[in-house]
């Protein structure tokens, strides 16, 4: 459903994003230990969202002793009540086949340390605010110029953004391009370069300036959802546009009205 990542390094793996349940995440490791049977020595979680970290609870089973990372705004929300809504969405969109999955919460605040040392690697986090939520981290691995950009860029694929902000993911696709890095891994689709995130930028920066430009004409959400398409018709083909684009000009129509006061 995400994209885990995982890196060797000389003494253990760091593993990003382990799925979106304790099925998946054991299908992670069994994928891990076709390349090393060294110990997970540490887990990142990107975001709030449960996809990305349910599979937390199939590495502490393994490896007890692994230290759980994320956002402090992730650990506080998933305490408050967010974790065990996940586990229930997760189980209803998966029909059942999640059952079994517990919250496992990240423990250690990334925001404590913006550098994180492992095994002869090093791993810098980059939080943006507001972005694709307001427990964002992106992660990257200076040795091998790999930016892990969870949910704040996504390949192909529109995203939800109920819990987002258009001008803080632009800022955060800045913040990804500013990066002296090769690689960059979304948080859904394939990987690639640079392209990837400019490409995505777009098309945030696009609906969020239609949707600006025609709510000073007066028009409401759903007058404008008809322009903005004909902006956004080079994105028509990626998953998820038609579900996703009447909410967007809405939550954009939100934002905008927000910023005008």
């Amino acid at each position: 459903m995400n994209n885990p990542g995982f890196v060797v390094t000389d003494t253990g793996v760091v593993l990003i994003d382990p799925g979106s349940s304790v099925q998946v995440g054991r299908r992670v490791l069994k994928q891990i230990n076709t390349i090393t049977d060294k110990p997970l020595t540490h887990v990142i979680n990107t975001h709030i969202h449960g996809d990305h970290w349910l599979g937390n609870q199939a590495v502490v089973e393994v490896f007890p002793k692994v230290v759980l990372m994320a956002h402090p705004n992730m650990i506080m929300e998933a305490h408050a009540g967010a974790a065990e809504q996940w586990v229930s969405q997760m189980e209803q969109l998966t029909e059942g086949f999640t059952k079994g999955t517990r919250a496992v919460i990240p423990t250690v605040s990334l925001l404590e340390t913006t550098k994180l040392e492992a095994g002869g690697m090093t791993f810098r986090i980059h939080a943006p605010d507001k972005a694709h939520s307001d427990t964002d981290v992106m992660i990257e691995v200076v040795q091998d110029s790999v930016l892990f950009l969870g949910d704040n860029v996504l390949h192909k694929r529109i995203p939800r953004l109920d819990d987002a902000t258009f001008k803080g993911n632009i800022a955060a696709c800045d913040v990804a391009m500013g990066l002296e890095v090769k690689h960059f891994v979304p948080g859904h689709g394939p990987a690639g370069g640079v392209s990837i995130v400019k490409e995505f930028r777009l098309y945030l920066e696009t609906l969020y300036n239609e949707v600006a430009r025609l709510y000073e004409e007066g028009l409401t959400d759903y007058e404008m959802k008809p322009i903005v398409l004909r902006a956004l018709i080079p994105y028509s083909a990626w998953s998820n546009f038609y579900d996703q684009l009447g909410r967007h000009v809405s939550l954009a129509t939100q934002e905008v009205e927000q910023d005008s006061f």
